[in-house]
């Protein structure tokens, strides 16, 4: 569908502009390493004028405008590039350009203003990038392709084909539950890549911080496998999860005022007290062995593992068919055993369930929130310590303490 907001002229400046900018990379490039220009600013404004032109004429009832000015200007590029091999000058880098400035000079009058402009943006970005872009690719070993490949086969292939609605009396959603499988490989994923770029240290904090926006139970699997994996890791690793659990709590807080700004007064002390603990459980670092007798850090051959998130999914099925039959048999009365069973898997639907019910009573809503992140934390612990074998005792105190603190924290007014 054409853009009708804009008029004619500004899209024949918004080709002229980008056509520029393609241009004047072009030759800027040119001149930093001394090469030979196959075209410069002038050139491949003009080409983007051309584009422009053929689809005016295309829109005046001329279809076979644009075809034939394709041809034409590649059947130049294919004379110039044969030159240039006179010369030993290998690489079609410019005779793309030239053939993309000339389809975003059309495109600017015959679809959406921001097809040129992203086409523009992203060509330029690409062209002036080569540097960094070459370093990347040659920084990136076979097995991190592959995990690429395997992150997005699941996220933009398999995600968006599944059927988002609740099927049996257990409200089993097929998107929901890949979402998990999403959400734990994503963890890990990113973790890897940061890990990589920032540090073991660095990189394990960052994403336990950004992790823990999400899901703290999803940094708890994936940063337990780092320390399985490496176990000269674990206590950053460990660092890593307490620092997400305590993100949790000001999500929740978020949500809560999101849903419900007016139960934020009940709540808000009691979260950010049970947030400032887990800070400092994540800041307290029990003393290293030596760099000089640490074992070295192990490669991670395989920073795409999709096992250990299937598992969870599985496990968050499970618990979520438990949790309806528990709902059935103990009903509201049950509200805090129902708490506890909860606080196994994702908490955000119960407690926002528990948040929207206008009749409960307000007490009795705040402790089954305080409950159920108590049982949460507990799982997480058990979840790290699990994998972690070699770190289990602090993994046991530091989750411990921070369980049992809940409950003065609970009965604060």
């Amino acid at each position: 569908m054409n853009d009708i907001s804009l008029p004619i002229q500004l899209k024949f400046f918004i080709a002229l502009g980008l056509s520029f900018l393609i241009g004047l990379e072009r030759e800027s490039s040119g001149v930093a390493t001394k090469g030979r220009v196959f075209a410069g600013v002038r050139t491949y404004t003009l080409i983007g004028v051309y584009g422009f032109s053929c689809g005016w004429l295309v829109s005046i009832n001329l279809p076979l405008a644009l075809p034939v000015g394709m041809l034409s200007l590649t059947s130049l590029l294919i004379v110039g590039y044969l030159a240039k091999l006179k010369y030993d000058f290998v690489g079609w880098t410019s005779e793309v350009a030239a053939l993309l400035t000339f389809l975003m000079g059309a495109l600017c009058l015959l679809t959406d203003i921001w097809v040129p402009l992203a086409l523009g943006i992203v060509g330029t970005f690409l062209l002036s990038e080569k540097a960094m872009l070459e370093k990347y690719v040659e920084s990136l070993n076979n097995a991190e392709f592959l995990a690429v490949i395997k992150f997005l086969l699941i996220t933009l292939i398999i995600l968006p084909v599944l059927p988002n609605k609740a099927y049996t009396e257990f409200q089993l959603n097929p998107s929901k539950i890949w979402q998990i499988v999403v959400l734990v490989s994503t963890v890990g994923f990113a973790g890897y890549f940061l890990t990589k770029k920032f540090g073991s240290r660095a990189g394990l904090w960052l994403s336990g911080l950004l992790g823990g926006i999400v899901s703290s139970t999803a940094v708890s699997i994936a940063a337990g496998r780092i320390a399985q994996r490496s176990p000269d890791r674990s206590v950053n690793a460990l660092q890593s999860t307490i620092l997400a659990s305590s993100v949790m709590y000001i999500r929740i807080l978020a949500l809560i005022w999101f849903i419900k700004p007016q139960f934020v007064q009940y709540i808000w002390l009691k979260l950010l007290l049970l947030a400032m603990v887990g800070l400092a459980l994540s800041i307290h670092k029990e003393v290293e062995v030596p760099d000089s007798v640490k074992p070295p850090v192990q490669t991670v051959k395989n920073p795409f593992e999709i096992r250990p998130a299937l598992v969870f999914a599985s496990l968050f099925v499970i618990l979520s068919v438990v949790t309806v039959l528990a709902e059935r048999f103990y009903g509201q009365a049950g509200l805090l055993t129902l708490a506890g069973i909860v606080g196994v898997t994702d908490i955000d639907p119960f407690i926002l369930s528990i948040v929207n019910q206008q009749a409960l009573v307000i007490d009795l809503a705040v402790a089954a929130l305080i409950v159920s992140m108590m049982s949460n934390t507990i799982v997480k612990g058990i979840y790290f310590g699990f994998l972690a074998k070699n770190i289990r005792k602090s993994v046991a105190w530091r989750f411990g303490l921070w369980a049992l603190l809940h409950l003065p924290i609970l009965f604060l007014p």
